[in-house]
């Protein structure tokens, strides 16, 4: 080994003895645990040097190196505390460095705690000291950190050493004072956690808040309730001031039974504080039969004929499921279906659009006409809709004025089921206050939604009511039986096709295939936001709902043909005005698809659009939302052929699925659609729109879906909303409804005759 050359402490392993004692090589005497601990803090001792280091050299390096630091400031020069070696023989001389010293190298130590040797000579010849005592001063001050910061954990582990003890002493207490809730005796401890223990005195406390609550209640029975608000305000039922004949009850559809439905929703009251605990039960106990019967294959669930469909084995259910909401009622036919696909969305967004009224009916506008939440019993608990619970009140549709729209008072509940997977239950509440009104029952309804990667969702949907179908007209009634019309089928359909629409919404690039006038991403959104507005008052608009008081023009050769009239007063969506609103629906020999392919398409729209006058239609703008090319918005301009009139925007959205087509179309202002496609606010353009909705007819095994070539026929509803008058307080006059009336008679007959001959 070269002369002079030292090795430091913490090469030298050390070894604890069973006695306690920490000993290094090489060294004659041991350190006890008892020993003061500034001995291995500030003082370090020298190695043996090489044989062949001259004596003199040895005492001159041992008299430099215990010049160590004290907290700092005072310097030991030698090796490491670990493996010092105690000499009493010889006389310690201390050696103070300079506070100029100890500042530069204190500096240096916090930009490089590890200088190698090259940074250790310069220190040394900045300082004029030897590399080695820099070398010394640097392990020292490592040595002195470490023990500070090791010190400093040694005090926060003991401070939740003594925070865990004192738990462990508060729990053993609370056990030995445990008690059984059922028979108030001692329990052991080990027979029940403390978890339990915590659920089971809970449980107590609410069965007795529950009797209690139960007993006040019993106190006003026969009171009466407070009646909730309406979905929406009643429509006064004003008879058209026409001398066209009569305006009575509608033939073919039920007549004025149609409607007795409307009583459910205007005696719907809140539920009481002794109903909330059976509602409660009500809801668990439908949440576990729908995972069930999301779940359960054969014998509940038989495959139909076409191997294409779920049916439900009703025997089986009434086996598996003795208890819900009682029997079915005498008259009403079961509907039941289920269907799964994987949605665009991920689960806790698509969770967040169950349980927002809002957001639902928006959502799925083609089904829900109306809807309301009466009361949230629940919010859910860890911030999210885990535990929710809601009264809700809605109204279901097919776009069609032939088929009654369904009434369900209800209860939605939503729960966790493990990570990733959640489940939302509705299930009716009619047996709380049973009414002759009732025309349908939900029972457990609703979805299975589990996490998929890539924000995608996996949703199974099970769709089971009981309903009086006898208001369905014969044009419908297939479609309606076979589950198209309002099974699981068609909810997911519309899900898929939504998800598809909201991901285009929020895409942050233009796509390339999408053509015309817009060039920013605002004026693309704003212009999707005012689609979405059209669709949905065209969808509101063209049912059965009770909130609508349709007319059937009689006498006038076009007995099929319902209007009805609504004032337009300080709506910036609409126009203000008298608007008149005409709708037919009727059968077409041809497939869905290409009657949607047919309505959709720019290039035939002067066979049918009166309106347009012929004149030449041209796509303004293009924006795609869906996988199917049919699934887009469209901003049409129809160049006149007469020189002297203007020319108009249209704005048209078109939608498909395997279930439903529509294509929604509204005239809009040039100079209100300039600020929409400069990402304006959307809100404030009138619109009135009309369009198309198409269904299959059904006649093919379980539904001819609308993308498939089946040889089903398809079911079309034509639909015109005019503004009659710009004055809301302005009388209807017969000539505005000859008007109308004539309009869709002649629009039916154009495509009646335009696909008659494409299909021969």
């Amino acid at each position: 080994m070269p002369t002079g050359v030292m090795i430091p402490a913490r090469n030298m392993p050390s070894t604890i003895g069973r006695n306690g004692t920490v000993g290094g090589l090489g060294s004659s005497s041991g350190l006890t645990l008892s020993q003061p601990t500034n001995m291995m803090e500030g003082q370090l001792h020298p190695l043996d040097m090489a044989q062949n280091t001259s004596e003199s050299e040895i005492a001159r390096l041992r008299e430099e190196e215990f010049d160590s630091t004290k907290s700092g400031s005072e310097n030991h020069e030698g090796a490491s505390g670990d493996d010092q070696e105690q000499r009493p023989n010889k006389k310690k001389r201390y050696h103070r460095h300079t506070q100029h010293q100890i500042q530069e190298m204190e500096a240096f130590f916090k930009e490089c705690p590890h200088p190698d040797d090259k940074q250790r000579k310069e220190l040394s010849r900045e300082l004029g000291l030897e590399p080695l005592q820099v070398k010394f001063w640097f392990q020292n001050k490592r040595t002195q950190m470490k023990t500070q910061h090791e010190r400093h954990e040694n005090t926060q582990l003991r401070t939740e050493n003594e925070k865990l003890r004192a738990d462990n002493m508060r729990y053993r207490e609370a056990l030995s004072n445990a008690s059984c809730p059922n028979c108030g005796g001692p329990t052991a401890i080990g027979e029940m956690s403390f978890d339990e223990h915590h659920l089971r005195l809970e449980n107590a406390r609410l069965r007795e808040e529950i009797d209690r609550i139960s007993a006040i209640a019993a106190k006003y029975v026969g009171k009466p309730v407070v009646n909730y608000p309406l979905l929406s305000p009643p429509v006064p039922s004003r008879p058209l001031e026409l001398a066209v004949g009569n305006f009575g009850a509608q033939p073919g559809i039920g007549g004025g039974e149609m409607y007795g439905a409307a009583d459910l929703l205007r005696s719907i009251s809140a539920p009481t504080e002794a109903d909330k605990p059976m509602i409660i039960e009500l809801a668990v106990a439908a949440m576990e039969e729908l995972i069930r019967m999301a779940q359960m294959g054969e014998p509940l669930w038989m495959t139909s004929l076409d191997g294409t469909a779920a049916v439900l084995n009703e025997d089986e259910y009434v086996r598996t499921f003795p208890r819900g909401i009682g029997p079915k009622p005498a008259g009403f036919k079961c509907e039941a279906s289920r269907e799964t696909a994987v949605v665009i969305m991920n689960h806790i967004s698509l969770v967040e659009i169950l349980m927002d009224v809002n957001q639902w009916s928006t959502v799925f506008s083609g089904i829900v006409s109306r809807a309301m939440t009466l009361e949230v019993l629940s919010t859910g608990v860890a911030g999210n809709y885990n535990g929710a619970l809601q009264v809700m009140t809605a109204e279901f549709q097919v776009p069609s004025p032939l088929v009654p729209t369904r009434e369900s008072y209800y209860v939605r509940y939503c729960k966790q089921h493990g990570e990733g997977t959640w489940a939302v239950v509705d299930v009716s509440l009619d047996n709380l206050r049973p009414s002759p009104a009732v025309r349908c029952r939900r029972r457990p309804s609703g979805c299975l939604i589990q996490e998929m990667p890539n924000g995608y969702s996996k949703v199974t949907w099970v769709e089971h009511v009981e309903v009086d179908d006898r208001g369905v007209h014969n044009l419908y009634k297939q479609l309606v039986s076979t589950g198209n019309a309002f099974g699981a089928k068609r909810w997911v359909a519309t899900l898929d096709r939504q998800c598809e629409r909201l991901a285009s919404v929020m895409a942050t690039n233009i796509p390339t295939g999408e053509v015309g006038v817009i060039t920013n991403q605002d004026g693309r959104k704003s212009m999707l936001k005012l689609a979405e507005r059209m669709v949905i008052s065209f969808c509101a608009g063209v049912s059965a709902s009770t909130a609508h008081t349709w007319t059937t023009l009689s006498g006038t050769g076009a007995d099929d043909v319902r209007v009805m009239t609504r004032k337009s007063v300080d709506d910036p969506g609409r126009p203000p005005g008298i608007v008149l609103s005409a709708a037919t629906s009727f059968w077409l020999p041809v497939p869905p698809k290409r009657v949607f392919d047919f309505l959709r398409d720019e290039n035939t729209r002067s066979e049918w659009d009166i309106l347009s006058n012929g004149g030449v239609v041209q796509e303004m703008a293009h924006i795609a939302n869906g996988r199917d090319t049919g699934n887009c918005v469209s901003l049409l301009r129809v160049n006149s052929a007469n020189s002297s009139q203007s020319n108009m925007l249209i704005l048209q959205e078109s939608c498909t699925d395997p279930t439903a087509s529509f294509v929604i179309y509204a005239p809009v202002d040039i100079v209100a659609m300039n600020v929409v496609l400069n990402g304006g606010d959307p809100d404030y353009v009138a619109l009135l729109p009309s369009g198309f909705a198409i269904l299959p007819d059904g006649t093919s095994l379980h539904g001819a879906n609308i993308g498939e070539a089946a040889s089903g026929g398809s079911l079309l509803t034509v639909a015109f909303q005019i503004l009659v008058d710009s004055v809301p307080t302005a009388k209807l006059s017969l000539g505005s409804v000859a008007t109308v009336n004539n309009l869709i008679a002649c629009t039916v007959e154009r495509i009646k005759a335009s696909l008659s001959c494409e299909s021969a």
